[in-house]
């Protein structure tokens, strides 16, 4: 027996109607507009009732085609590469940086004193479905750039420091890493955020479907 609709978990028929959203929008069924205001409705909904009546008019779904695109652009970067398990990154009177399309090991160890450090996850390959870094820095900042669907944790130790996460808990991807920051720091600050959010994703997929039907 099915499960009524209203009591289906509401993260589910969420992605479900963005689906359908993005397929309609991408076969000239509704307009640019009409599609990121039902977007922007989808994602803020708290109802299920609220996310079936944005596509009640609405006659395409999602096929296969669709559903092997939106893994690819949305699956977590899993992949084998040449890179050790853990590494350290250290920053000293200086800035380091790691960004693009980098393999990520399963630890990473960040010394930082009077410098800076930015880890930048957003196209960032995973090896492990979990992921430590660990923290010693005085008197420096450290951003991470993780993508939305990523979960995040933090367990520092901080002197006269701070730790701001800006990741929101909502968009999850199943079989999403997961990023853990540990250790200590010193009048320093640890900063978590997103570069591209989950809206910016849909939006831009949705337009690289569009350009792929209207290419066949």
């Amino acid at each position: 027996m099915a499960v009524k609709f209203e009591d289906r978990p509401i993260e589910q028929v969420r992605e479900e109607t963005i689906d359908q959203l993005v397929m309609n929008y991408s076969h000239g069924i509704i307009s640019a507009q009409a599609f990121e205001r039902r977007l922007d409705q989808a994602m803020d909904a708290t109802d299920n009732q609220l996310l079936a009546e944005l596509v009640s008019d609405l006659e395409l779904e999602a096929d296969t085609t669709y559903t092997s695109m939106k893994e690819q652009q949305f699956a977590p970067h899993y992949g084998e590469g040449r890179v050790e398990p853990t590494e350290k990154v250290i920053s000293i009177l200086s800035s380091n940086e790691r960004s693009g399309h980098w393999t990520v090991p399963r630890e990473i160890t960040v010394y930082s004193l009077l410098g800076s450090v930015e880890l930048d996850f957003s196209d960032a390959v995973f090896q492990h479905p979990s992921v430590t870094i660990k923290l010693i820095g005085a008197l420096s900042s450290v951003e991470l750039f993780v993508p939305e669907e990523v979960t995040t944790s933090s367990n520092v130790f901080n002197i006269l420091g701070s730790v701001e996460n800006k990741v929101s808990a909502s968009g999850r991807m199943r079989q999403a890493p997961h990023i853990e920051v540990v250790g200590t720091q010193i009048l320093g600050s640890i900063e978590v955020k997103v570069r591209r959010t989950m809206r910016e994703k849909f939006m831009s997929f949705a337009n690289s479907v569009k350009s792929a039907f209207n290419s066949n």
